[in-house]
């Protein structure tokens, strides 16, 4: 039988520490990898919190949303509207991505949640392409439509005009006197990350948390019990709401524009991979999948023949020409096929993602005297 090893707050605490030193010290080891530029670095922390904020939901619950896009989107519109009419201070604007954000997924959230299963799915995602076109192509006066939302010299800023503070000829997001671009918007991103982590870890040891869980067990169980699930699940979701909020609203902070292509779908199913290829429901899951996805995107698309040329040219002219020919169909802009089969293997023999891989592995190295135990444990 499996054993379950019941948490205790100074474990949680050691995983927090343990955490926060791995994220503080993202420029080191993803020199290492070479992706330690900040601009990497600051999307490893930006999806990290979104991935975090969406396991809540579908890693506790189970209930897969397709809407979460929308959200993200969210965040950013009213970070960008921050900037232009309040301050180029980040803390009031992701205060006010966090409050819309949760807002709106109050809204959705009642009415979806009326369903469950693939029902409730599709909701979310015709929920989410409907605040895309909203964004795109109706509400055009305040998103801008096509073009984006930007940050502009001459907006009016009453907070920073009122303080006597003169924007730059373009405007940076700040935090009392300090900009936020380069290392210092990835350190910003990463304490939020960090507490976000923190928040996370203490809803999933929560009476609040147990109670998802229990859900997602046996929903039927539960209501033939009396027990009234809807609370929280709409609780559940708007908390994934407002970290998604407070993603987009990174995004925006980092980069002061927001536009319609972060409600598409997509950018929901992209956290969807994210989640499960780390780890659906586990605690580190979410953010290695989203390094992973993201550390894909930027930097094996960025391989071309030439540089895979350059790693094997002290082979024959032959060979070198053989493997280049074999391997530059999975790299470039055919990055997506490598992730793609990388995430059918995962799913074939390891359901519980690339963590479990990890919990093998850890296993194999410390129990390797004991396979029966670990047969029985189900984890050989």
């Amino acid at each position: 039988m499996k054993t379950i090893e019941l948490s205790t707050p100074k474990r949680d605490l050691i995983i927090l520490v343990v955490f926060s030193i791995i994220v503080l010290i993202a420029p080191l080891w993803g020199s290492l990898i070479g992706a330690g530029y900040p601009d990497l670095l600051q999307r490893f922390a930006i999806f990290g919190l979104f991935a975090v904020g969406y396991n809540i939901l579908f890693g506790l619950t189970g209930y897969l949303s397709f809407g979460h896009a929308a959200f993200l989107g969210v965040g950013s519109y009213v970070t960008v509207w921050s900037f232009k009419l309040l301050t180029m201070n980040a803390l009031p604007a992701i205060a006010f991505s966090v409050v819309f954000s949760g807002l709106f997924a109050l809204v959705i959230g009642f009415i979806c949640l009326r369903r469950t299963g693939i029902y409730f799915s599709i909701l979310t995602l015709a929920f989410a392409q409907m605040s895309y076109n909203l964004a795109y192509s109706v509400l055009t006066p305040i998103t801008q439509g096509e073009t984006g939302l930007f940050v502009l010299n001459d907006d009016p800023r009453v907070i920073d005009g009122a303080l006597g503070i003169v924007s730059a000829e373009n405007p940076l997001a700040s935090l009392f006197g300090i900009t936020l671009d380069g290392y210092e918007g990835f350190y910003f991103c990463a304490i939020i990350l960090i507490l976000g982590f923190w928040l996370s870890l203490k809803i999933f040891r929560s009476p609040f948390g147990m109670k998802l869980v229990a859900i997602k067990t046996n929903q039927t169980r539960m209501e033939y019990t009396g027990f009234n699930h809807r609370p929280y699940l709409l609780a559940a979701f708007v908390i994934s709401g407002m970290y998604a909020g407070l993603a987009g609203g990174l995004l925006a902070v980092v980069d002061p524009i927001a536009g319609a292509e972060r409600m598409q779908w997509t950018a929901s199913g992209e956290v969807v991979l994210m989640t499960i290829l780390g780890g659906l429901g586990t605690m580190f899951g979410p953010i290695i999948g989203a390094v992973t996805i993201k550390y894909m995107e930027n930097i094996f698309s960025g391989i071309n023949d030439t540089l895979l040329a350059s790693w094997f040219e002290f082979l024959p002219e032959s060979i070198t020409n053989l493997i280049v020919t074999i391997v530059s169909p999975f790299v470039g802009s055919g990055w997506h096929l490598t992730l793609g089969l990388m995430f059918m293997m995962i799913m074939i023999f390891l359901p519980g993602g690339m963590v479990e891989g990890a919990q093998k592995i850890n296993a194999k190295i410390f129990n390797k005297n004991k396979p029966e135990q670990l047969e029985k444990d189900g984890v050989a």
